[in-house]
């Protein structure tokens, strides 16, 4: 595989790729693929807009209270930022959560930022193609986030890549795997993480060389010196309708770990583990003060459970959580059938967005869009982790011995459940 050159000290996309891309894009979304775009337009923009739109100011913000929680403010975001993500296309949005003020600990203030988009090129272009022009999107991105401030930021679940899993195809999708410690993409966010003295969580689709080449759903984290801190596995595999994506990689084996960065300690809950709480249990219980959760799900499928269970688990754990969805309809020229006795089909649905943070006090930030690519900053005090769980003390009361104990019971063969009868 022959890499682009570089340019500025980062890995760009090819002159000629982009001038393909500029002049091929419209007519090849147009007449094999729907635009992404144009099925965006028939999406709400978000929940929160409408609201702003018809509900008067002063209820409008008691409803903010009840929905959202008092805990996050808006962050003023620096004008030369706002302005480049305007002409960058792509929504930037800004939050605060703050803590009290304490007499011995000083704040802990992190910034954090959520990336979420769709796809560049159509699902059919060459893979290194599609590769080098979603990191020339994310490049664009990232550089506005270091305008912001970010220390650390993450990007949405195998961001290199069309959401694939489940057409049924190997080929040409298994040719999207990297290699965590020296792949393209690797290389390209050590060189972000660089730059910008930038943490950077990359979910990627790994090929494993080391072990016959088995393919995983991994998280790369890149410290801020720009070295490869570690990776973390995707632990649970969806069987839902079109996502039965147990036939292109295997559950993770490295367990709940937690990367203690020069920022803050941080975990990755890659996608559908955040349908299991004892997942986010574990990241919090192992020490994380922030967890990520790099996602792609759709509209039809999952959106009435978004809003609820990362804010839900920043509750139980007293952490912060940041929920990220990919953004736009991906079109795949086979159509592919599923196990929800649909037809046969060319996409998944709308990947709907709404990136959010929920802090361990309740509250949550307002949503990106549904329907754009778009940057969330989130300004964070540690401190407040603490301050709650000092308040509920979920963990002290968690009579987590009860638990293991009939836990260890429920796994036996010869298990019958606690139920007493008449």
């Amino acid at each position: 595989m022959v890499y682009p050159h570089r340019e500025e000290g980062l890995w760009t996309v090819d002159k000629n790729i982009a001038q393909w891309w500029l002049e091929n894009l419209p007519r090849k979304q147009h007449n094999i693929f729907p635009s992404t775009f144009a099925m965006s337009r028939n999406e709400i923009e978000s929940l929160e807009r409408i609201l702003e739109k018809y509900i008067p100011p002063k209820e409008l913000k008691e409803v903010q209270r009840i929905l959202l929680g008092n805990g996050s403010r808006e962050l003023e975001l620096p004008q030369c930022a706002v302005e480049a993500a305007s002409v960058r296309d792509f929504e930037l949005r800004g939050y605060t959560f703050g803590a009290a003020q304490e007499q011995l600990r000083p704040p802990r203030i992190v910034r954090i930022g959520l990336i979420q988009n769709s796809i560049v090129l159509p699902t059919n272009s060459p893979v290194l193609h599609q590769i080098n022009a979603l990191h020339q999107r994310m490049a664009d991105i990232v550089e506005v986030a270091a305008m912001c401030g970010v220390n650390i930021v993450c990007f949405q679940e195998t961001w290199t890549m069309p959401f694939a899993f489940c057409t049924r195809e190997k080929a040409p999708w298994t040719e999207f795997a990297e290699s965590v410690e020296d792949g393209h993409t690797t290389c390209f966010c050590q060189e972000l993480a660089k730059k910008y003295n930038m943490v950077v969580v990359s979910p990627i689709l790994e090929r494993d060389e080391a072990h016959a080449g088995t393919l995983w759903n991994t998280a790369v984290i890149v410290s801020g010196s720009g070295s490869v801190l570690g990776k973390t596995r995707k632990n649970h595999i969806p069987r839902v309708g079109d996502f039965n994506e147990s036939t292109y990689y295997m559950e993770g084996n490295t367990g709940h770990r937690v990367f203690d960065t020069q920022f803050g300690r941080i975990a990755v809950n890659i996608c559908y583990g955040r349908h299991h709480p004892l997942n986010w249990f574990m990241y919090s219980m192992n020490g994380a003060e922030i967890i990520f959760n790099p996602s792609a799900t759709v509209g039809e499928l999952s959106e009435p459970m978004w809003p609820i269970e990362a804010r839900n688990a920043a509750i139980a754990n007293h952490c912060f959580t940041c929920a990220i969805n990919r953004v736009g309809t991906e079109y795949f020229e086979n159509e592919f059938t599923s196990g929800d006795g649909k037809k046969a089909h060319r996409d998944f649905g709308h990947f709907y967005g709404s990136s959010y943070v929920a802090a361990p006090d309740g509250s949550r930030s307002p949503g990106l869009s549904r329907t754009r690519d778009g940057l969330l900053v989130a300004e964070l005090d540690l401190n407040l982790n603490q301050q709650v769980a000092d308040k509920w003390n979920f963990k002290m009361t968690g009579r987590y011995e009860t638990y293991a104990k009939e836990l260890s019971q429920v796994i036996q063969e010869d298990f019958r459940p606690n139920i007493i009868r008449e």
